[in-house]
Formats: structure tokens, sequence, C-alpha cells
């Protein structure tokens, strides 16, 4: 609507360490430092001031890649400089209130140790989760237990941190927060941080609730599993354009996370990108695609499309083995993109080079020819007369036709699928891939009668 805005980037890099994730190869540094907060445990990979700023420094480089007008706000530097003072006084001011709002959502065990506060301990520097009890509101002043002896303690000024949910609260007021998304697992908090906003004397944001990312196997992305895929390994294997649509579509919606969804991810982009000139404005306004190119300020791109499909293009890697070069793919798109110029065709020429290591890291690992049954090596062997006799310059449909011709005649008329697995995983290793005569047109008739003679079953001598 035209109203000025301001996104914040938080880091909750107050937070004490709770434990080592499984991901980290140094992890005896951050072992050694359990329960402190992030900013004051070293980094394990020795290239920043500590292990937070090593992890702001990654979220800001994505932001910062993708031009996000931002402004990055470190928990640490507002509790530590006195930002939060104020804001910590009214948490003191409104401790019973936080009580009463937390305390019935907790189990027994929990209720017992509960404190809104978290104080920083003045001789081990470790978050610590102890009862607090309230002594001088104004001046900051609890008391608690270290160390098996009471003290009193100002928390002001970066000696405490909040519990997570007041913690939350108490940002959005004092930043004045108006929107906030955040994952479905964080719906009772959202509830009841709302309530300790208004308990503070603010407003809850207003927000979404998107649904949660799960890996290949279902279950929940984790960062201390590291069972996630970072954006650097999503632009090594696909396009920044599919990673827009893969964030954009169906927030509401669970979504799988893994390398496997790549590659659909990119052709689907393709495929919305290529609709939009023939729909009209309502279909306009539900195609991902409209929003991305309008958000990134793009002028046209509406009705491109990719003369070769990423998952074909995947096909034609994985046949020319792991060594294949950007040039030797290119060689072979000359088969069916008439300019097979990787300046003319830029878009394509970048999924070349993702396609060339996605291979190599996924596909050309899991590959696995097999020797064909009798009764395969004959079918293969009719194609393989069949396609002698066809023109290099056939089209896919042609070569799609005599395919299934060869299948239909050869006992697979009732089960053409079988007929095409056995394609795929005597000739290429994999039990299903594109539609054959695409990738024929695109790999070259001649060079796919190479495989065939190497699939059958060599007859002894005598």
């Amino acid at each position: 609507g035209g109203a000025p805005t301001r996104l914040v980037a938080f880091s909750d890099d107050m937070d004490g360490l709770r434990k080592v994730p499984d991901n980290i190869e140094n992890g005896d540094v951050l072992r050694a430092n359990l329960g402190k907060p992030l900013t004051r445990i070293p980094d394990p990979f020795g290239c920043h001031e500590s292990f937070a700023h090593h992890n702001n420094a990654m979220l800001r480089d994505f932001l910062d890649r993708f031009g996000f007008d931002y402004e990055f706000v470190s928990a640490s530097d507002r509790y530590n400089s006195g930002q939060f003072d104020e804001a910590l006084r009214g948490v003191l001011r409104n401790w019973q209130p936080i009580m009463d709002i937390m305390l019935p959502t907790l189990r027994e065990e929990r209720r017992r140790t509960y404190s809104p506060v978290l104080p920083v301990s003045p001789s081990s520097g470790v978050v610590l989760q102890v009862p607090v009890e309230v002594v001088d509101a104004e001046a900051g002043i609890v008391r608690f237990e270290d160390e098996g002896r009471m003290i009193e303690h100002c928390i002001l000024g970066g000696n405490a941190k909040l519990q997570w949910k007041v913690d939350w609260a108490m940002r959005w007021v004092a930043l004045g927060v108006d929107y906030e998304m955040c994952g479905k697992d964080l719906t009772d908090s959202v509830r009841e941080s709302g309530r300790i906003a208004r308990a503070l004397g603010g407003q809850p944001p207003e927000g979404m609730i998107y649904e949660l990312f799960l890996d290949e196997n279902g279950e929940k992305i984790s960062k201390s599993k590291g069972n996630g895929l970072t954006i650097e390994q999503w632009l090594t294997y696909g396009s920044e354009e599919s990673l827009g649509f893969y964030l954009y579509r169906d927030p509401k919606s669970a979504k799988s996370l893994h390398v496997g969804i790549i590659p659909r991810a990119v052709d689907e982009y393709w495929q919305f990108r290529e609709k939009l000139p023939a729909q009209p404005v309502e279909q306009q306004l539900g195609n991902p695609v409209w929003h991305l190119l309008r958000a990134n300020g793009a002028k046209g791109g509406a009705g491109d499309a990719l003369p070769v499909t990423y998952g074909l293009l995947l096909n034609l890697v994985g046949v020319l083995g792991p060594r294949a070069t950007r040039d030797q793919v290119w060689s072979y798109l000359g088969n069916y993109v008439a300019d097979a110029d990787p300046a003319a065709h830029p878009s394509l020429d970048a999924l070349v080079t993702c396609a060339l290591a996605y291979n190599r890291d996924f596909i050309a690992p899991t590959l696995k020819r097999r020797k064909p049954e009798a009764n395969e090596a004959l079918a293969l062997a009719a194609l393989d007369e069949e396609l002698a006799a066809t023109s290099d310059d056939a089209t896919a449909e042609e070569v799609q036709n005599i395919v299934y011709e060869i299948g239909k005649t050869q006992g697979y008329a009732d089960k053409l699928r079988d007929w095409f697995r056995v394609i795929y995983e005597v000739l290429i290793g994999q039990s299903q891939g594109p539609r054959f005569g695409s990738f024929i047109e695109l790999y070259g008739v001649p060079e796919t009668r190479a495989w065939i003679p190497a699939a059958r079953p060599r007859r002894s001598a005598g």
C-alpha cells in the first residue's frame, strides 16, 4: 500500500548454547563453553569473533546476496549496550502478571524453577535457569542462587537475558514490531508471547503461521541434526529463481526440503513462467512467478521458456558421466537446440553447471546399469535395428512412436511401463527417466544406438 516499511533481521545470539550441534567438526571448542551466550563462545571455525558472529555473518551474506533491504539487530548488542534495560525493568515491574501467564503452561517440575529472567552467572558466565526473586525493579536487582550461594545481582547491561517467550514479547514491544511470520511449531508461543506483550503495555504484531519444512524422511528440519539444506547447497544444484519459487508457494502447507526436490522446483518455475502471457489476470495473480518477477523488478520474463527441461538435462549429463564438461553438454544440446550457444541461452547455461554438480554429487554415485535378461536383449536388439533405419534428425515424437511399437511387438503391449523401465535400467542405470523420444533427440540416434550393443550379453564362441 505504499506505507514505509522496515525489515528487521534479529539474531537471538544472547542465548546460551544448550548442546553441541552434530554437524560441527570442532565440537570441543563449543563443548568447553556450554551454557554461555553464543557471542561469548569462540568461533570453532576460527574465522570470526565468536560462534554467533560466524552464524550472523552467514545470515547477512545471504540477505545481501539477494538484495534485502534490512536492519540487522543482535540481541547481544542490545542487551550489552543497555538498549533493552528499560524493557527489562518492564518485565521486573510486571513479574507476577507474566508468571500468571506462563506457569499454567508448564509442567509441575518446570514450574518450580521457571523464571522470566535468565541471569548470567558472574562467576561462570553461563546463562542460568534458576528461580529468581525481584529485589528492586527500577535498579534491576534480583536474587538467585549461583554455585551454591544466594547472591543479589543487577541484570542490566548484558548481565541477563529473558526466557524465550518473554524475550519475544519484549522484543515486539521494544522494537515496535507490527508483523512477524513463524513456523507452525511456535503456534503456542505466539499466543503466550502475545499475552505477555499486552502485560508489558504493548500490542502483539499481526502475523502468519506457516507450515514446517521436512527432510526426505518426513522429519522436521533441525539445526542440531543438520538435516536441512543450506542456501548455498540449493544454489549449487539449482537456480535462484527456483529457490524463490519454492519458498513463495503454499506457505501454509508442509514442504519437503532436500536436494531431491530441486530439479522439480526448477522445471515447475519455468512451466509457470511460460504460462503467464496466456493467462487471464485472475490466474496471473495466482501464478507465483508473476509475483516473483514483480518483486525482483523484472521488466520481462513472462512467456520465456527453456529449450530443454532441467530433468532432461540431468539425464543427458548422467549418460555422459561424472567427468562430463560444460562444452561436451553443449555439443549434445546442438542436437536439440537450434542455436546451441551458451551466450544465447544464459539461463540454460547456468543450469548446465548446476546439472554437472548435481550429477557428480547425487546421480553418478547411484547409477548402476544392469545386464538385460534374454528376452530384454532381444527387444533392445529390435530397437537397435529400427533406430538404424531412422533418420538422424528424426523428431522426438517419431522416435517415441518407434520405441512404443517395438515394445508392443516384443511382448510389452499391456505393460509398456515395464518396457521403458528396461530401457532406463539397462541403458542409463536408473528405474525411470525422461520421455525417451525427447532424450534420443537430444542425445542423438547414433549415440543412443552405441549403447545398445554394449548392453547385450556377449555370445561365447563355439
